[in-house]
């Protein structure tokens, strides 16, 4: 055998990995203090940014949430829940996430 032989491993760059965990702890962070209270009487509510507005616009409704504002980006809505389980309704519906509606107020138009 030849000693010579090297073996090459397809890495990607350590700082990658620093960079990883950035990212992700502050998405853990962002989730956590954007999240709504519960019996909160207004918020804000993410559905998958590939649905269409009129799709956004169905599922609030079949949540039996009233439409408050729409935002820029049609897959954000404004909503208030219904008094009986509105937030799980509005999880049940397509819903990924209810945010406090002041603390993204800074990042999209409300």
């Amino acid at each position: 055998m030849d000693g010579n032989t090297t073996i090459r491993a397809s890495r990607w760059p350590t700082w990658l990995n620093a960079a990883a965990l950035l990212v992700a702890s502050w998405i853990a962070i962002a989730a956590l203090a954007f999240q709504a209270r519960p019996g909160a009487e207004i918020v804000a509510v993410a559905f998958p940014p590939w649905w269409s507005a009129q799709q956004v616009l169905l599922a609030a409704a079949s949540a039996d949430a009233a439409i408050v504002r729409t935002t820029a980006l049609s897959a954000i809505l404004v909503v208030r829940p219904n008094d009986h389980d509105g937030l799980a309704r509005l999880h049940h519906a397509g819903a990924w996430l209810a945010i406090d509606p002041q603390a993204i107020a800074a990042c999209f138009k409300i």
